[in-house]
């Protein structure tokens, strides 16, 4: 039995991109699946660590705000998940409340992320609307006991809550797509695309480009670089870093052995995954249920 983790309760889009992922699995293995939904993206990825979970479906970047800096936090912490397949998920965002005008709405209620991607629609339509975080956009949902509250969640989600639609489309722009990770504890040998994390010894001038002209000199190609804060002191980072490439290939391995004399130490230097990606627009796997 596999069983798939993902940010909860049913509705959210990270559900609808492990429904996707669901589908794809019913074609091409036998083995039985099912989805388990937690209260937080920490929680569905700790939950394949703890082997409660076989996989799980986490959002890592959208097309309006950048990284889910949650889900690069806690790849790099819990340091044993592995990126099996990545999925592009389209993404709506609507404005569900009991209230029958905007003149009414006093209170809206989702997650950090949809907030962010409906930001110039709120400040448009909703300028003293006072905007209140929540775990997940489903979890939002349970606000919605008068006529003064709103939530911003997915369309699917007032179907299946029989909630109103008091607005549609009402992210910031129209092509706002969502990355997701499937994660899991076992390394993928299929791909074309790596992802890798590593830590430099000190902030001094060198210490991000040295490791950086392993790949230039090498010609690989770098599709992707971010950093997040090491949690030691101010001005020291993490580098998460995507690159075109097999993980066998001679030039991608002679990049790593030499990547790996400029990190912190031996343990400062993690595989994140080598798995299937999508380069284009035009190429995107766009999975709607």
């Amino acid at each position: 039995m596999i069983v798939i983790a993902y940010l909860g309760p049913a509705g959210t889009n990270a559900e609808t991109a492990a429904l996707a992922y669901l589908s794809w699995l019913a074609q091409h293995h036998s083995q039985e699946a099912h989805l388990c939904s937690y209260p937080s993206i920490a929680r569905a990825m700790r939950a394949v660590v703890q082997q409660e979970a076989t996989l799980a479906v986490v959002p890592i970047e959208n097309s309006i705000q950048g990284s889910v800096a949650v889900t690069l936090d806690n790849l790099w912490q819990l340091g044993k998940l592995q990126i099996q397949q990545e999925l592009v998920l389209p993404i709506a965002h609507a404005l569900l409340s009991r209230g029958e005008t905007l003149a009414g709405i006093k209170t809206v209620y989702s997650h950090p992320q949809a907030l962010a991607q409906c930001q110039l629609w709120l400040e448009t339509h909703l300028p003293n609307a006072l905007l209140v975080p929540s775990n997940s956009t489903t979890e939002a949902l349970q606000h919605l006991n008068g006529p003064s509250a709103a939530a911003i969640a997915a369309p699917r989600a007032a179907q299946l809550y029989n909630l109103p639609i008091l607005a549609s489309s009402i992210n910031d722009y129209a092509d706002n797509c969502t990355r997701f990770w499937v994660l899991g504890t076992q390394a993928s040998t299929d791909g074309t695309h790596l992802s890798l994390a590593f830590d430099v010894p000190a902030n001094r001038p060198g210490s991000l480009v040295n490791p950086l002209q392993s790949f230039a000199q090498r010609q690989i190609n770098l599709t992707r670089i971010e950093s997040r804060p090491a949690r030691r002191s101010l001005g020291e980072y993490l580098f998460f870093v995507e690159l075109e490439g097999s993980l066998q290939g001679a030039a991608t391995q002679a990049a790593l052995t030499e990547l790996a004399a400029h990190t912190q130490n031996l343990k400062s230097l993690v595989i994140i995954g080598f798995y299937p990606f999508t380069s284009t627009p035009s190429a995107k796997i766009h999975l709607l249920c």
